[in-house]
């Protein structure tokens, strides 16, 4: 089976972006959640990016055996928090909420205007708490790299998790990759432009790469236009094949174990197949 290591369950299921997630909702997500099936996508974590839409991935979880949730709080949300005592609470009872990671959390100097003093403090805060409470990390890096991963260095050895929809160059790779990090490969590998990427993909050892869409955003090159969905994931699987020139069955088997090694590793629950 695939494994969907970072989607938007409840992004989806929404007719607009910012719209209020209602329980008759829950439909619109088993659907998604059939036709994944169908393509071989049988588990998936939906992250959080804020406090509201944590809740709402414990939710979903809850409501689908084979969905996990990723909480957190994305650092375009980090100003209208003042700290993480509610996320806390929500970890403190991470079996009950199928809580398989903190996330989605990191640096962004792309979306402008950004507090960078209290992005970097609610990173660093989460961090802790994945440390405190043995819980992966899941990384969002946007014209940030350096910052991110020189805070991400002073926890070594005390950390892992993945740097999600990783674009970063070799080097940094080689850096990522030496924090015991994993790197998340989505659709933006089949886009025509991204030789670099698949060029780097083609560096990375298999057994550090995991699948992800970041549904309902970037989908695959033939679905551009379009809401992204779990169920491309073998497309993204398939790339990633012939970028290292093997067998997208190899790729299937090697990132399924890779997501479960990190996210049960850890501290996480999520089962084997």
């Amino acid at each position: 089976m695939f494994v969907d290591t970072h989607c938007h369950l409840n992004m989806m299921a929404v007719k607009n972006y910012g719209d209020k997630f209602e329980l008759k909702d829950l439909d619109i997500i088993k659907d998604i959640i059939i036709r994944s099936q169908k393509t071989n996508v049988n588990k998936f974590l939906t992250v959080g990016t804020s406090l509201q839409d944590s809740n709402i991935s414990i939710l979903i979880s809850k409501n689908f055996e084979q969905v996990y949730s990723v909480i957190g709080i994305h650092p375009c949300d980090s100003e209208n928090i003042f700290d993480l005592s509610e996320i806390e609470k929500l970890i403190v009872n991470k079996k009950e909420n199928k809580i398989v990671g903190i996330g989605e959390t990191g640096l962004d100097f792309y979306h402008k205007p950004y507090d960078k003093v209290k992005q970097i403090n609610f990173f660093e805060k989460q961090i802790e708490l994945s440390i405190k409470y043995k819980l992966p990390l899941v990384i969002h890096v946007r014209e940030s790299v350096q910052e991110v991963f020189d805070i991400l260095k002073t926890y070594k050895n005390n950390i892992t998790g993945v740097i999600h929809c990783f674009s970063q160059d070799k080097e940094y790779a080689k850096k990522f990759l030496d924090l015991n990090f994993y790197l998340g490969i989505g659709a933006i590998i089949t886009y025509p432009k991204n030789n670099y990427l698949r060029e780097i993909v083609n560096f990375m050892p298999l057994n550090r790469i995991l699948l992800e869409t970041d549904a309902p955003f970037l989908p695959p090159q033939e679905f551009r236009g379009k809401q992204n969905s779990p169920e491309y994931i073998p497309i993204t699987a398939q790339a990633v094949a012939l970028a290292k020139n093997i067998d997208i069955k190899e790729v299937e088997v090697q990132t399924t174990q890779n997501a479960i090694r990190l996210f049960n590793a850890a501290g996480g629950s999520l089962p084997l197949p």
